[in-house]
Protein backbone atom coordinates (compact mmCIF):
# COMPACT_ATOMS: atom_id res chain seq x y z
CA UNK A 1 0.00 0.00 0.00
CA UNK A 2 1.27 3.40 -1.27
CA UNK A 3 1.48 6.62 1.44
CA UNK A 4 -1.19 8.02 -0.38
CA UNK A 5 -3.53 5.02 -0.31
CA UNK A 6 -2.91 4.52 3.61
CA UNK A 7 -3.83 8.62 3.94
CA UNK A 8 -7.10 7.89 1.93
CA UNK A 9 -7.60 4.74 4.26
CA UNK A 10 -6.99 6.72 7.50
CA UNK A 11 -10.09 6.96 9.43
CA UNK A 12 -11.86 10.31 9.22
CA UNK A 13 -12.48 11.88 12.58
CA UNK A 14 -13.80 15.50 13.98
CA UNK A 15 -11.18 17.22 15.96
CA UNK A 16 -13.27 17.18 18.85
CA UNK A 17 -12.71 13.36 18.89
CA UNK A 18 -8.62 14.47 19.64
CA UNK A 19 -9.21 14.36 23.44
CA UNK A 20 -9.97 11.24 23.85
CA UNK A 21 -7.06 9.21 21.68
CA UNK A 22 -4.02 7.58 23.31
CA UNK A 23 -0.71 8.31 21.63
CA UNK A 24 2.46 6.13 21.91
CA UNK A 25 5.68 7.85 22.47
CA UNK A 26 7.57 6.66 19.57
CA UNK A 27 8.39 8.28 16.40
CA UNK A 28 6.52 7.81 13.15
CA UNK A 29 8.81 8.95 10.71
CA UNK A 30 11.83 7.35 10.11
CA UNK A 31 14.43 10.09 8.76
CA UNK A 32 15.98 13.50 10.15
CA UNK A 33 15.12 14.81 6.54
CA UNK A 34 11.36 13.58 6.70
CA UNK A 35 11.30 15.34 10.40
CA UNK A 36 12.24 18.03 9.54
CA UNK A 37 9.80 18.60 6.23
CA UNK A 38 7.29 17.73 8.74
CA UNK A 39 8.03 20.79 10.33
CA UNK A 40 7.82 23.42 7.62
CA UNK A 41 4.72 21.75 6.44
CA UNK A 42 3.21 22.21 10.23
CA UNK A 43 4.98 25.75 10.59
CA UNK A 44 3.19 26.83 6.90
CA UNK A 45 0.10 25.59 8.02
CA UNK A 46 0.15 27.12 11.39
CA UNK A 47 0.83 30.73 10.01
CA UNK A 48 -2.40 30.14 7.28
CA UNK A 49 -4.62 29.16 10.44
CA UNK A 50 -3.80 32.21 11.77
CA UNK A 51 -3.33 34.78 9.23
CA UNK A 52 -6.62 33.38 6.96
CA UNK A 53 -8.29 30.60 9.08
CA UNK A 54 -7.14 28.02 6.42
CA UNK A 55 -7.86 24.44 7.00
CA UNK A 56 -5.27 21.78 6.42
CA UNK A 57 -5.55 18.03 6.60
CA UNK A 58 -3.59 16.42 9.33
CA UNK A 59 -2.78 12.58 9.10
CA UNK A 60 -1.17 10.97 12.15
CA UNK A 61 -1.34 8.06 13.99
CA UNK A 62 -2.61 7.05 17.53
CA UNK A 63 -2.27 3.63 19.37
CA UNK A 64 -5.20 2.44 17.24
CA UNK A 65 -4.25 3.25 13.65
CA UNK A 66 -4.17 6.40 11.05
CA UNK A 67 -6.52 8.79 11.73
CA UNK A 68 -7.01 12.55 9.83
CA UNK A 69 -8.77 15.60 10.67
CA UNK A 70 -9.40 18.90 8.69
CA UNK A 71 -9.50 21.60 10.48
CA UNK A 72 -7.11 25.25 11.39
CA UNK A 73 -4.28 24.73 13.59
CA UNK A 74 -4.10 27.67 16.05
CA UNK A 75 -0.87 27.24 17.49
CA UNK A 76 2.22 24.74 17.69
CA UNK A 77 4.92 23.81 19.87
CA UNK A 78 8.10 22.29 19.78
CA UNK A 79 5.81 18.94 21.21
CA UNK A 80 2.48 19.19 19.71
CA UNK A 81 0.02 21.01 17.61
CA UNK A 82 -2.66 23.30 19.24
CA UNK A 83 -6.03 23.02 16.98
CA UNK A 84 -8.96 24.99 16.83
CA UNK A 85 -10.96 24.04 19.75
CA UNK A 86 -7.58 23.17 22.15
CA UNK A 87 -7.29 19.63 21.51
CA UNK A 88 -3.62 18.97 20.36
CA UNK A 89 -1.80 16.56 18.92
CA UNK A 90 2.08 15.38 19.40
CA UNK A 91 4.24 16.22 16.90
CA UNK A 92 5.86 13.13 16.71
CA UNK A 93 2.60 11.09 15.84
CA UNK A 94 2.00 13.21 13.01
CA UNK A 95 2.66 11.77 9.21
CA UNK A 96 1.84 14.61 6.95
CA UNK A 97 -0.10 18.02 6.92
CA UNK A 98 -1.22 18.01 3.64
CA UNK A 99 -1.92 22.05 2.73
Amino acid sequence: MSLEQAYENAQLIEKEEVVGLVFPKDEVLRDGQSIKERAQRIHRATSLGNLEKYKVTIVFEDSVGLKKITTTIWAQTEKKIVLKGGNSVPVHRIWDVVI
